[in-house]
Order: structure tokens, then sequence, then C-alpha cells
């Protein structure tokens, strides 16, 4: 199905989504739906959705940019920040008693294509890591308190407790990329990966961390990064690595960053999540995973010079 994507006719397209030049014709129409967490959500790009607010959802994140992309006949995105890999198949409870359903009830046997972003949120993995890190770098600025602080004596051996949950995060996509299948038999469907977060060297006052957890903070990234290959590998899913695609698109690297660092930036990016441009990195990957093809972008919907906030070095 992935070829019949690839050249969709613009039928329909939903509600707030960003310009884009029209894909080639085709007489196989897309009923595209996607899943996923805030990575995938957009907390506080702009512009919110409403639907319901307590999810964060903008109408300028990848899913949104890629439906216009591929000129889909139908367009669902039930993504919603905060959720984990049970939010899928579970209500998740939000803010002020809001209760959202199960993601996966947006799926139907009509459905041809998914992308899913989950997972960063399981054991609270991205969450703590990011807020214990941060809090800690001034006790040590040169050694590698957080990493400490996650090493705990287990049988009489030390053990790196978020690396041991980034590999059993595997499990529990696979859980959810079947349930998926299940509900959406004929559906495509892509595991979309996180952009990384840290460079490959060096530090900036964007992430502040301490020096020595920032060479533990990029091992649980690629722990993570293993575990959702390794969910795609067991199940139909196609996976599409963003933390390769991100090289040099860290929250370190300034004008060219899609993550923002710790500063929460309203009408920009929550910290330490996506800026706009990377939600339209992320979306070009995917796009060229489904099609093999670079995306039809219109230049006019590129933010204009000087939008972007430029983390500090």
């Amino acid at each position: 199905m992935a070829a019949g994507v690839a050249a969709t006719l613009v039928v329909v397209v939903g509600a707030g989504q960003p310009r884009t030049s029209s894909p080639a014709p085709s007489s196989q129409p897309v009923d595209y739906v996607a899943l996923g967490d805030s990575f995938s959500a957009g907390p506080l790009v702009p512009d919110a959705r409403s639907d319901p607010p307590g999810c964060f959802r903008s109408t300028n994140n990848y899913p949104a940019f890629l439906a216009g992309y591929l000129g889909v006949r139908s367009y669902r995105d039930v993504t919603c920040s905060g959720a984990g890999t049970r939010d899928l198949r579970r209500p998740q409870q939000l803010a002020f008693g809001q209760r959202t359903p199960p993601q996966v009830e947006a799926l139907s046997a009509g459905t041809d294509l998914v992308t899913v972003g989950i997972g960063g949120n399981d054991f609270g993995l991205f969450g703590s890591i990011v807020e214990t890190c941060v809090s800690l770098r001034d006790r040590e600025p040169g050694g590698a308190p957080c990493r400490r602080a996650f090493t705990s004596r287990i049988d009489g051996r030390p053990v790196d407790i978020k690396a041991r949950d980034a590999r059993r995060i595997e499990d529990r996509v696979t859980l959810v990329l079947r349930a998926v299948t299940r509900r959406a038999p004929e559906a495509d469907v892509y595991l979309v990966g996180y952009p990384r977060l840290l460079p490959e060297r060096g530090r900036c006052a964007a992430v502040p961390f301490a020096a020595g957890d920032y060479a533990w903070g990029r091992r649980i990234e690629r722990l993570l990064d293993t575990s959702l290959s390794g969910a795609a590998e067991r199940t139909s899913a196609t996976y599409v690595d963003l933390h390769t695609a991100s090289r040099g698109h860290d929250a370190c690297a300034g004008a060219r960053a899609w993550l923002n660092g710790s500063q929460t930036f309203f009408g920009l990016a929550a910290g330490f999540h996506p800026f706009q441009q990377g939600m339209r990195g992320m979306a070009h990957e995917v796009y060229t995973a489904i099609t093999g093809e670079h995306p039809p972008v219109d230049a006019a919907a590129d933010p204009p010079p000087g939008s972007v906030v430029r983390n500090p070095r």
C-alpha cells in the first residue's frame, strides 16, 4: 500500500493542516490516523487544537504536515501529550478530570496509514531523566550525578535503572503495534522514533546537564532507539529512525535545532520538545520512509526568517 500512498490525490485535507503543494493524482485515496505522545502532538507549537485542550495537540505537528504532504482523503490525529503505551489501549487521564478514549479506537478496518510515536513516557523514562539531570547538575558539574542517581544495587550488583527500563520498552511497544494491526489489519504502520536531544559531542547551555551525564544520556537515547526498532522488527511495522536523521539537529544545534532546550517558550515549544521546524523535519523523514521521495513542500509554509528560537550554546 505504501506505493499507493506515494501518489495520492488531495480529496479532503483536515482542518488546521499546514499548506503544501499538491501531490500527483491517484485513484487510491488514503485514510490516515496518527497515534502517539507529546513528541507527536507538539505541545506549545502553534496553534493548539482543543479536542481536547489537555492533549496540547498542535495543528502544526508532524502528523499534520505529513497529512498535507500526502494529500490524504481523511486524517484523524489522536496524539496526546503525556501518553504512554497503555494510553493507546486504555483511556488516558488528563488534567481537570478529562479523559480521552484509547487511541486505537480511532482505527478501523478502513484505515490505510498509521503513524505511531510512543514509548518515551513509559517508566517515566524521558521526563524523569531531564528533570533529575537538570536538578543535579550544580552538585557536580564535571561529573555524572544523574547517572549515579539512577544506579541501584539489585542482588548485590549495580544496575542502571534507566538503561534497564529503556530495554523493557520494546515489549510494551510491540504490544501496541500488535493492537494497531488488529484494529487496522490493512493499514501500513510506521513506528516513528524520537529525534536526539543530545549532541554527539560537546555541551551547551540549552541542556544544563553535568558533563558526564551527556555521555550517559546519549547511551539511554540509543537504547530507546534500539528498543523501538526491535519492536518494529517483531511486528509488521516500518521503523522511521529519527535518531539517525536528527544528527546535527539536537537541542544544542542552535538555529538548526529540532528540539527545544530546557526553557519553555509559549507559542514555540515546551521544554525539551520539538519546535515547529523539528516537526517539519520529522514529517519529511516519515514522508520519505513512506514514498522514497522528498515531500512537495511549498516554501510559503516554512517559518519566516527569525521566527525560530535559537538555543543558547
